[in-house]
């Protein structure tokens, strides 16, 4: 795809910053950073507007200069003349968006600490990063070390290489630090999620960051709808206007992007929803919820008690017993609960996607009590057990009850359903949007920096479907014509037994 007149112009005002910084991207060019002032931009734009793939573009010119692109996984050696990138995001799912787009992110939380590598294994990703001779390792051989290698050119991921030559992430680092080097060069995806907090902070890291952001999605919870970015000068927003994905006809795009019209009202919304499935099918209206599809793409709703209603009508469709889970049952990981003693256990964990955010569908009962099999949904190696704490939530119950126990380990809530505002910065294929839960949002008039909070809310769960946008109508369930199964999923290696310290 080339570049529209508006991305043009984007890039080369970024261009031109970073040449203010030392940074010359037409003649490849780098020299050590010299102004010592710090520049930010905002690159705005709905959704279709191009954003990623101008990040894309830039991040692509940036490693042809010689700048080193930094992360989590890896960061070589401080040099006086080195010049780096590193690429954000808010939260896991939206960088994990990115990373799908062949772009190295990573989230904002974990550039603030640096991984501390075993002193051999470091020699091995001082080579792969090209700043050191092949080593001899004790126990690896020079077809793993080759493995790694060529891994380690298709996807620049440290830890992903080293797994490739058979090691864990507990084999090589030994614990995290604290950041204390400032860094360079930030490119930050989904801004519209950041606080002024977070906004402050990286403007303490950074010499120069560029923030990608959307003005029509949902705004952080207590900035009044405002953000982040709105408190720069104009001078300093870059505004995509051309919709490139339109060019294919997309319906989804053309009704998110209806709801910037001030005028347009709830009912014309709808109606255009309506009037858009008669033409293309690419969008349905449904009186009912698709059970079978909340196993694999959770309902999007704005209001907490509705999430918790339909996930107890989900379990009920498909007969799910109350203390036990049904394997194919979709799962939302809440977070790692293990002390700091086991810290490479959260190391192995977090390698594997257990991460806050991840989409996991429940296999069986592990061979331990507390501990359950799972598919990583995503992930290069998706089978893992690990100790679990499931929680399942009801209308009727004001505690969650506990489907798996463990002491410590990976928590879970149901994924049946979510928030809006937690679907933020996923995607999925198709995406059930619950309209009543819309329709109570305009009801209740509440406006967020000027604009109705149901536009806002729309918006993001619309433009979260990739190919299809099911809009449901009615607080009725469709019943699943088979049962919950885990036949579409599929398993390349024997899972990894995660057994030992987390039980």
């Amino acid at each position: 795809m080339q570049f529209s007149e508006d991305q043009a112009e984007a890039y080369d005002a970024i261009s031109e910053v970073l040449k203010l910084s030392g940074v010359d991207l037409d003649n490849a060019t780098l020299t050590p950073q010299s102004d010592g002032k710090l520049h930010v931009l905002a690159v705005l734009g709905k959704a279709g507007s191009g954003k990623t793939m101008l990040l894309s573009k830039l991040v692509a010119a940036l490693d042809e200069a010689g700048v080193e692109t930094v992360s989590a996984d890896y960061e070589s050696r401080k040099r006086k003349d080195k010049r780096t990138l590193a690429v954000l995001a808010p939260t896991n799912k939206a960088a994990s968006v990115l990373r799908n787009h062949g772009v190295p992110a990573t989230t904002i939380h974990r550039i603030l600490y640096t991984p501390v590598y075993d002193p051999e294994y470091e020699k091995i990703a001082e080579w792969l990063a090209g700043e050191g001779e092949k080593p001899e390792i004790e126990g690896l051989t020079d077809v793993a070390l080759d493995r790694a290698f060529a891994f380690y050119k298709t996807h620049k991921s440290i830890p992903g290489a080293l797994a490739a030559a058979g090691l864990r992430g507990s084999d090589f680092i030994t614990g995290w630090s604290r950041r204390d080097d400032p860094l360079d060069i930030g490119f930050i995806d989904e801004s519209s999620m950041l606080d002024d907090k977070q906004l402050d902070d990286l403007k303490e890291i950074f010499s120069t960051l560029v923030l990608f952001g959307d003005p029509a999605q949902l705004a952080p919870v207590g900035q009044s709808g405002n953000m982040s970015f709105d408190k720069l000068p104009e001078n300093q927003k870059l505004t995509l206007h051309r919709i490139h994905r339109q060019e294919q006809g997309n319906p989804i795009l053309d009704i998110a992007h209806a709801l910037g019209d001030p005028a347009l009202t709830f009912e014309r919304f709808e109606k255009m929803i309506e009037e858009a499935a008669a033409k293309d099918d690419r969008v349905t209206v449904s009186p009912r919820v698709d059970a079978a599809m909340m196993a694999r793409s959770p309902v999007l709703v704005w209001r907490n008690a509705t999430r918790i209603r339909l996930i107890h009508a989900f379990r009920s469709a498909y007969d799910a017993p109350e203390d036990s889970l049904l394997s194919g049952e979709p799962l939302i990981c809440d977070g790692i609960e293990l002390p700091l003693k086991h810290r490479k256990k959260r190391i192995d964990l977090e390698a594997r996607g257990l991460i806050k955010g991840a989409q996991v569908i429940y296999l069986e009962p592990g061979r331990k009590p507390g501990f359950s099999r799972l598919h990583v949904v995503g992930a290069e190696d998706p089978r893992v057990n690990a100790a679990t704490i499931i929680q399942i939530e009801a209308p009727d119950r004001e505690e969650p009850f506990i489907a798996s126990a463990a002491r410590m380990g990976a928590t879970f809530l149901h994924g049946a359903a979510v928030t809006i505002h937690k679907a933020q910065g996923s995607q999925w294929p198709e995406v059930q949007v619950f309209a009543p839960d819309i329709y109570a949002a305009y009801r209740s008039g509440r406006s967020e920096a000027g604009i109705p909070v149901w536009k806002r809310l729309a918006y993001v769960a619309i433009t979260r479907a990739e190919t299809r946008l099911h809009w449901v109508t009615r607080y009725m369930l469709a019943r699943p014509t088979e049962p919950l199964g885990i036949a579409d999923l599929v398993a390349p290696t024997p899972p990894l037994e995660m057994t030992g310290s987390a039980e």
